[in-house]
C-alpha cells in the first residue's frame, strides 16, 4: 500500500508469458450420452451435480486495511497486494483454492492459464 497521494507505476504483465498459444476449454451445456463421471479419478457418478452452478474467482492477491484507510480509496489509489509480480495466482471455485496459474491477455480480454492444480489430498489438507 502506498501513501495517500504517492502514486506506484505497476506493470501487471511483467513475467507472464503472452505469446504462448492458450489452451482453449470447451465447455460442454450437456454431458455426453453415457457420461457417468470420471472413474479413474475416483469420483463415481457425477451426472447428477453436473449442471449445478459454482463461481470461479481468479485471486491476484490480498491485503488488510483498517476502515479508515478503506475510507480514502478513491480514484487513482494504488492498493498494495501481498504477492509478487509473476508469482502464481489462485484459482478458486466457491472460495476454495483449485490451482494456480497465471493471467494472460488475448487480444482486449484477460484469461487465465493453469500450470498446477490442486491434488484432492491438498485440498483436504487446507480444509482441516
Amino acid at each position: 500500500m502506498t501513501q495517500a497521494g504517492s502514486v506506484e507505476a505497476l506493470d501487471p504483465f511483467e513475467g507472464i508469458d503472452v505469446a504462448a498459444p492458450p489452451r482453449v476449454v470447451e465447455v460442454v451445456p450437456d454431458p455426453p450420452a453415457g457420461f457417468r463421471g470420471v472413474p479413474e479419478l475416483g469420483y463415481g457418478d457425477l451426472e447428477p451435480v453436473l449442471d449445478v452452478p459454482v463461481e470461479l474467482t481468479v485471486e491476484i492477491g490480498r491485503t488488510t486495511m483498517t476502515i479508515g484507510e478503506t475510507l480514502t480509496i478513491g480514484p487513482g489509489t494504488i492498493i498494495g497486494l501481498k504477492r509478487m509480480t509473476g508469482e502464481p495466482v489462485d484459482l478458486l471455485v466457491n472460495g476454495r483454492r483449485i490451482a494456480r496459474g497465471e493471467v494472460i491477455a488475448i487480444d482486449e480480454e484477460f484469461g487465465f492459464r493453469v500450470t498446477e492444480v490442486v491434488t484432492p489430498e491438498q485440498r483436504l489438507e487446507a480444509a482441516n
